[in-house]
């Protein structure tokens, strides 16, 4: 009776050379030589190089087309030296077929996807977004999107924080803002969280330190190439904070943890998008907010001495000097005007005006934001009333710190973003499997209301 294979996975093949083996994947291109051909099979761990040499073969090979998912019987052998692929891991090996099954034919596509780099514009990108992740240079994107994500975990463990997992409803908005998504929930409204603040915050009381991936999302009726609509945010929030000096430390220990290591462990990644290594000097530039105005306005002539947050060109700019002065792509910035932050940030004790927050800038953008909290009772009570906030939307939450929460800060990153600064890309969309905005849920909105009128 003959022996049934089972199947190898491209990257493991390299221990079975002289082998009979099974692979399945994508076809990726073909090469028909009249009486031989060959194929460049795709699967999740590579490519590796199949050639038909018989007329049968060949023949069934010049049929296939790109993206036509196949299962490949044969021999597994060395290539020639002078046929070696350097660029390619199997670069040395090469399959020698025997059996061609077809699982299942892909249409003709819409474009190329067997050149190295997708040449589309975004909205195209997007829209063929079930094919243009097939792509090599697409699928890097979100294996380094990845690691960042593994690197946090460690990061996060190491500071000694629990996982958690917390709701995406909310019976009140988290922020206190108008920037949400209203649901109805059983005939009651509820609300898309804007972000997981409120239940890592109720959570210190029994964990005291806690970490969590989740989604957030933002009604903000803006385009921009920085911003998105949902969100995965990775959050780190700590109890019995002393020294306001503590959260700061452990905001520049994940985040720079975080770009380093996925730099390491992601280096061909960084090398194919042309990406050099990060600057992470040992110590991170801190500014206050109204220091690195001041430095942005010696460097600009621009005067910011009456604005209330760091705009976009600032935020280049400022990260230019760290780049210059420090060698260091992060900067920290500190004391942000306690209005322009959520109701529960902590103000200055020795300037009320300005609170205990923080953003961490990575290469012109920020990339974290944080603070202390407000973990008195009655000055969190105080803090609500007086921005408007009815608390009775915000009872579980109270519940926490009426019953004595100890004082605690946190910070947030977003994965989307800290994957478009790690690779340069022009656009946080690019960072996003399946990006949600003003102007797009899976097909651009502008598609589907003209797909509605042809239906009417």
């Amino acid at each position: 009776m003959a022996k049934t294979l089972t199947r190898t996975t491209i990257l493991d093949s390299l221990e079975k050379i002289g082998e009979e083996i099974k692979v399945s994947g994508w076809v990726h291109t073909v090469r028909a030589h009249g009486k031989i051909a060959f194929l460049d099979l795709r699967d999740r761990t590579g490519f590796l190089q199949v050639g038909a040499f018989t007329s049968e073969l060949a023949e069934q090979f010049a049929k296939l087309g790109q993206q036509d998912v196949v299962s490949i019987t044969g021999t597994l052998k060395k290539r020639e030296e002078k046929y070696i692929n350097s660029a390619l891991p199997t670069g040395t090996i090469e399959l020698e077929a025997k059996e061609l099954t077809v699982l299942s034919k892909s249409a003709e596509m819409p474009f190329d996807m067997a050149t190295k780099d997708l040449h589309l514009e975004l909205p195209t990108l997007l829209d063929y977004r079930a094919l243009t992740l097939r792509h090599p240079q697409q699928q890097a994107i979100f294996k380094v999107q990845e690691q960042i994500v593994e690197e946090f975990r460690k990061a996060a463990k190491e500071l000694g924080c629990m996982e958690v997992f917390v709701p995406t409803l909310a019976p009140s908005a988290s922020e206190g803002g108008a920037d949400v998504f209203k649901v109805d929930y059983y005939g009651r409204d509820a609300y898309l969280t804007q972000s997981p603040q409120l239940y890592k915050q109720i959570l210190l009381g029994a964990f005291e330190r806690v970490f969590m991936i989740s989604h957030a999302y933002r009604a903000e009726p803006s385009v921009t190439t920085r911003h998105l609509s949902e969100v995965v945010q990775i959050d780190v929030e700590l109890a019995f904070i002393e020294e306001f000096g503590e959260l700061l430390d452990a905001l520049e220990f994940v985040g720079t943890s975080i770009i380093k290591h996925t730099a390491s462990v992601c280096k061909d990644v960084l090398t194919l998008y042309g990406v050099d290594e990060p600057l992470i000097p040992v110590n991170i530039p801190r500014l206050t907010l109204r220091e690195a105005q001041k430095i942005v306005t010696e460097r600009t002539s621009r005067d910011l001495s009456r604005e209330l947050d760091l705009n976009p060109e600032d935020e280049k700019e400022i990260c230019a000097w760290a780049a210059t002065e420090h060698k260091s792509d992060f900067v920290t910035i500190t004391h942000f005007p306690t209005k322009k932050r959520a109701f529960y940030t902590h103000p200055d004790p020795e300037n009320p005006e300005y609170s205990l927050s923080y953003d961490l800038l990575f290469k012109g953008i920020e990339i974290s934001s944080g603070s202390k909290r407000i973990n008195d009772y009655q000055q969190l009570l105080g803090a609500m009333k007086e921005r408007g906030i009815d608390p009775s939307g915000f009872t579980l939450y109270l519940q926490a710190f009426k019953y004595g929460i100890p004082p605690e800060g946190g910070f947030s990153f977003g994965i989307e973003r800290l994957t478009m600064k790690l690779l340069n890309l022009a656009n946080v969309r690019e960072a996003s499997l399946f990006p949600r905005d003003m102007e797009r849920i899976d097909e651009r909105l502008s598609q589907v209301d003209q797909k509605t009128k042809k239906k009417s």
